[in-house]
């Protein structure tokens, strides 16, 4: 009786411990979040900002090595030749490149070696309504991309561009012949190649010729404040491309409430899909009708009005890395630069992963982040 007294004890204290564990896991997570997140740690400068849009220098590391994923990196103390700067997409917060401590795309990328920059477009509000693609492409990317060369002195440079912004990467390139090498990841092209969501915008190509046809209306014609998208409705359009992966994320975070580890990983992970930002309604408006509809970059033109370039201006090499079950940019709308743009230095790898995944998943640090780097210190 005694031995079965002292068991139900312990065990008792042991669900009191998880209890507790649980009820303060949970008060962190729903109401303290900011106190869990990992993400935004490595040290960083701004050395130039226009408006909202800033541009991050990372200096180097004072370490002899990293742990990256488990795994122990030695730090490069010795610079590569070409600065790489890290071309931001809209929408997202600037946590996803550098995530978790061990899971921090900049800080490998300084360990590596490279001297590195990032653009930081900002959180848009209705001041910044009037953006067009034409505004980042054509003005702001530029501003940035001299201030770098200020700041580094040095002329050529190789862009590192994830999604959107890898888009903004080549088009600036066919403008630029001192980007000397361009890493695409996720980078969308031929948008109606792209499965499911490519055959959703040929119906909508479809429906604005006839309309257009009939009455000479474009998108462009209509007000850009009924075009813009609130960082909210980004963050759903994000989570519904994957609502059984974002419902298994929140039933797993019930069920290991009392896991300190797993509770700040889901918060530090939820701070970047969980905070997007806007799109500004020129944007919108560009994306709808000259991206869905128009679909320019798959016939060589750029998305700006009366643009005297093309992409086989592009004679840069180029990386393009696809996610084998990115449901947002494939292997057919990625793959389409490849056709139109001039570059004889060509690359396609295609990885494991989604359109998140294959810049700062968790298969990142060991399958995909260590080709791209090498691949861009062959020819940095």
């Amino acid at each position: 009786m005694l031995q079965y007294a002292r068991h139900s004890a312990r065990r008792g204290a042991k669900i009191s411990r998880k209890t507790l564990m649980t009820a303060g896991n949970a008060r962190d997570r729903f109401f303290r979040t900011e106190h869990l997140v990992q993400a935004g740690k490595t040290p960083y400068e701004v050395i130039h900002e226009n408006d909202i849009v800033k541009l991050r220098y990372y200096p180097p590391l004072r370490v002899s090595h990293i742990d990256v994923a488990g795994e122990r990196v030695s730090v490069n103390h010795d610079e590569l030749a070409t600065p790489l700067v890290l071309v931001s997409p809209l929408a997202v917060n600037m946590y996803i490149y550098d995530l978790f401590p061990q899971r921090s795309l900049v800080k490998y990328l300084r360990a590596r070696g490279f001297e590195l920059y990032l653009i930081d477009w900002g959180r848009p509000d209705w001041r910044q309504n009037h953006f067009h693609l034409s505004d980042y492409i054509d003005r702001l990317l530029p501003e940035m991309l001299d201030a770098v060369r200020k700041h580094s002195g040095k002329q050529q440079l190789s862009l590192h561009g994830w999604s959107l912004g890898g888009l903004f990467s080549y088009c600036h390139a066919a403008q630029d012949p001192d980007i000397v090498n361009l890493a695409l990841i996720g980078a969308p092209c031929d948008y109606h190649a792209n499965g499911e969501l490519g055959k959703q915008y040929q119906r909508i190509a479809r429906q604005l010729r006839w309309v257009e046809k009939r009455t000479g209306w474009r998108v462009h014609n209509t007000r850009r404040r009924w075009w813009r998208s609130p960082g909210w409705a980004n963050s759903l359009a994000f989570k519904l491309t994957n609502p059984a992966g974002t419902m298994k994320g929140y039933l797993e975070l019930v069920a290991r409430l009392h896991d300190r580890e797993f509770v700040t990983s889901h918060a530090t992970n939820s701070a970047f899909l969980e905070d997007m930002v806007a799109y500004p309604g020129g944007v919108i408006q560009d994306i709808i009708q000259f991206l869905w509809a128009d679909n320019v970059l798959a016939r060589g033109q750029l998305p700006i009005r009366d643009s005297s370039s093309s992409l086989n201006d592009i004679k840069a090499p180029i990386l393009s890395v696809v996610g084998k079950t990115d449901v947002i940019v494939n292997k057919d709308c990625a793959g389409r630069l490849q056709e139109v743009a001039g570059s004889e230095d060509q690359t396609v790898l295609e990885v494991p992963g989604g359109h998140m995944g294959i810049l700062g998943g968790s298969v990142g640090p060991r399958h995909i982040w260590p080709q791209v780097a090498d691949w861009l210190a062959a020819r940095s």
